[in-house]
């Protein structure tokens, strides 16, 4: 297994170049959590800004290319290799303030931590 990467799809994934994921569900571990409102696809700074609905609360979060599983194109559903919990409990997301420097070590550590820590279920 590679080391991880936050902002960049895996090669596995089932993203290609082109793609637009917006509108695509959001499935974590244990249930589904909302949906791509916005996505980057820039290579090395890739990842989906997420609504969240009523789950928790409306927040939008920001989840790295890296934490993505897999991608159906067909049902429109994004698969993330982590659980609602780690996802609310990820660094808040600003969408006023964009994705800065120093957000995105902030994030792409918190995410990181979860597979060093082994978090991943």
């Amino acid at each position: 297994m590679s080391a991880f990467d936050p902002w960049s799809y895996r090669p596995e994934a089932g993203y290609t170049e082109g793609s637009d994921l917006v509108g695509y569900k959001i499935a974590a571990t244990d249930g589904d959590i909302g949906k791509v409102d916005e996505a980057t696809y820039e290579p090395g700074a890739a990842g989906l800004v997420v609504d969240t609905g009523p789950w928790i609360l409306g927040r939008k979060v920001l989840l790295p290319a890296g934490v993505i599983d897999r991608i159906d194109h067909e049902d429109q559903k994004v698969y993330v290799d982590r659980t609602k919990d780690q996802i609310k409990d990820s660094p808040d997301y600003d969408p006023d303030s964009g994705l800065n420097d120093e957000y995105r070590t902030r994030l792409g550590g918190y995410y990181g931590d979860t597979y060093r820590g082994g978090g991943i279920v």
